[in-house]
């Protein structure tokens, strides 16, 4: 019989990571088991022509909480950010384009060039939206009472809650729910006029969602993406040197570090059970790994139907994990270019210019990105999607081969 572990971790991406750091720094015997030759599932760079080191799925950063980078160590271990300033670029097809940067007294002179009201309203805007990010990050890191279980902490953790969203002022608790059901489109159209100011903001609730700006909860996801930060700058992205791979390989090293071991193409077939309680894994091939406690990085469908099996189950709860929606969204392209965009309304120029390094918009107004997400409704890929795109090598050149 083989080693047993205190724990074994079914998939190596990013948040099956940070679990073996933190089970291996408190003592536990951790085994991550991945299938892949590499680790970091979405969040990987990976060589796809000779020289090019891409991000082939997630590409930025600014969600990889701060406590977790300190309290994991991730510099020592290799973490970058690369500061991403300007923060977007929205061309309009009328030559005209919004230029919104890290700064805000820069973000608003460029406002004002479609309204000086917008301008104008826009640093309470951002004030808003930093005190609901304040209240809602802790809850991030901290488990949500379940109210079902009626267990004393469980209540008395809601109840602290309500006690501490009661004593803000009324705007403030009528802009908590608020952003918690409506639309992207609805939150933003009493706050500002300008259809290119509304239309640059929305996509940070559309971005990666099965939903359009009038769908309603793409509000929250626009502060969520808000609520990141860089370098201490509330909501600012940036590019991890090296690609979204750095993230995965600082996380791997500060759990090798503690103690933790993690086995590529190791592909788990089945979680074992017995008496109703995970007991290990049984990989490809027959190999079976005890573990007193089973952790799986994969979806639920996946962990719940597949490696668990729904005879394991009652038929209610394999009922409710077969009705997550799990829509696939977005395609993302990686190219290889000759030479720097130009856009159109800005001035012809060699070299790096500021929207080359930023992310840049491919959406009009808010109609366009409806409709594009309307003929996703039907099965069918947008004629005229909307657009976002990046060029990492504008901060981080050793991606790329000279040129």
């Amino acid at each position: 019989m083989g080693k047993t572990y205190d724990a074994v971790i079914v998939g190596g991406g990013h948040n099956g990571l940070v679990t073996a750091a933190y089970l291996a720094r408190a003592g536990r015997r951790v085994l991550v088991v991945e299938r892949r030759p590499l680790v970091g599932g979405a969040c990987v760079t990976e060589e796809v022509w000779p020289g090019y080191k891409v991000s082939t799925a997630a590409y930025l950063c600014s969600l990889l909480q701060e406590r977790i980078v300190r309290e994991l160590e991730l510099e020592r271990f290799g973490y970058r950010i690369l500061p991403k300033d300007p923060a977007f670029f929205t061309p309009f097809p009328d030559g005209r384009h919004l230029l919104m940067w890290a700064e805000q007294k820069k973000t608003c002179e460029e406002i004002a060039k479609f309204s000086k009201r917008d301008a104008a309203r826009y640093p309470e805007y951002e004030d808003f939206l930093e005190r609901l990010a304040r209240f809602v990050e802790p809850l991030l890191l901290a488990p949500p009472p379940d109210l079902m279980r009626k267990r004393p902490r469980d209540l008395w953790e809601a109840a602290r809650l309500a006690w501490k969203m009661l004593k803000l002022p009324e705007r403030e608790v009528v802009g908590h729910l608020k952003i918690l059901t409506q639309s992207v489109a609805d939150f933003l159209e009493p706050w500002f006029e300008s259809e290119a100011l509304r239309v640059t903001l929305a996509t940070d609730g559309v971005i990666g969602t099965f939903g359009g700006p009038r769908s309603p909860g793409t509000a929250y996801i626009l502060l969520h993406h808000c609520m990141g930060s860089t370098g201490g700058h509330r909501g600012l992205w940036g590019f991890v040197q090296g690609g979204m791979g750095g993230v995965s390989q600082a996380l791997a090293a500060s759990a090798r570090a503690a103690g933790t071991e993690i086995r590529t193409d190791a592909d788990v077939e089945r979680i074992l059970v017995r008496d109703g309680r995970a007991e290990g894994v049984a990989l490809k091939g027959g190999e079976e790994i005890r573990a007193r406690l089973v952790v799986s990085n994969a979806d639920p469908k996946r962990t719940f139907l597949g490696l668990v099996g729904e005879k394991n189950f009652d038929p209610e709860f394999a009922e409710a994990v077969r009705n997550i929606r799990m829509s696939g969204c977005s395609m993302k392209i990686n190219l290889a270019l000759d030479g720097l965009p130009q856009f159109k309304g800005w001035p012809a120029a060699a070299g790096v210019q500021p929207p080359h390094r930023t992310t840049m918009h491919i959406c009009p107004d808010l109609d366009y990105v409806e409709r594009a997400y309307d003929e996703s409704k039907y099965g069918q890929p947008s004629s005229r999607p909307m657009l976002e795109m990046t060029i990492p090598t504008t901060y981080d050149p050793a991606l790329a081969p000279p040129g």
